[in-house]
């Protein structure tokens, strides 16, 4: 009975996880957010420590660039706008990575075995970004605006200024900027309880 019971409420424990694994219900409560994945918050918490980037700015981050979807990649160009071609870029995972800033990365850090479709990875992958952004381009960590210019553009690009000519792109930035600041306002609100341990019962 109890060997019964305990293989049940492992199950029940798989399934949960396997819920939270796909991309919120919803993106513009932080709180929800994690409730519902309380690993990325710790994962977030991490990367705060590690590189100085608020968990807020590493969220809207995601939030722009995949809307939290693990397997997120640039749509297939489109031949004689009916067959599909080949994909614009090689962004992929939730921080949409490219092949070439991804190998950087991990050879920069020593995260060898980091996945681009893995949570904790690609909100280190952010601060460590961020972190490059403050050595090469001059920009706080405090400025997720300036941040995500350079994200989008690479550091020569961005001291070069060739987003000023991109005003999608400095929406965009807005965009970021604001998520940023609304999701570090709500985790002011809910850290203490994001923070609790949590254990489910069956």
């Amino acid at each position: 009975m109890l060997l019964r019971s305990l293989t049940l409420a492992i199950s029940g424990l798989s399934l949960v996880t396997a819920c939270a694994s796909g991309p919120p219900d919803q993106v513009e409560d932080a709180c929800l957010i994690l409730e519902d994945n309380r690993r990325w918050w710790r994962d977030l918490e991490q990367t705060q420590h590690r590189w100085g980037l608020s968990p807020g700015a590493q969220l809207a981050f995601l939030k722009r660039e995949s809307s939290f979807n693990r397997h997120a990649r640039p749509a297939r160009n489109r031949l004689l706008g009916i067959f599909p071609g080949r994909r614009p870029s090689s962004a992929y995972g939730y921080a949409q990575a490219l092949d070439g800033t991804w190998k950087w990365y991990r050879e920069d850090t020593g995260r060898n075995r980091a996945s681009r479709n893995d949570f904790g990875d690609a909100v280190d992958f952010i601060g460590w970004y961020a972190n490059k952004s403050k050595a090469l381009s001059g920009i706080s960590l405090d400025d997720p605006y300036a941040l995500y210019l350079a994200y989008h553009e690479g550091h020569g690009g961005y001291n070069r200024g060739s987003y000023q000519s991109k005003d999608w792109l400095l929406r965009a930035a807005r965009s970021v900027r604001a998520d940023a600041e609304r999701y570090n306002a709500q985790l002011a609100r809910c850290k203490r309880r994001l923070n609790r341990s949590w254990i489910p019962f069956f």
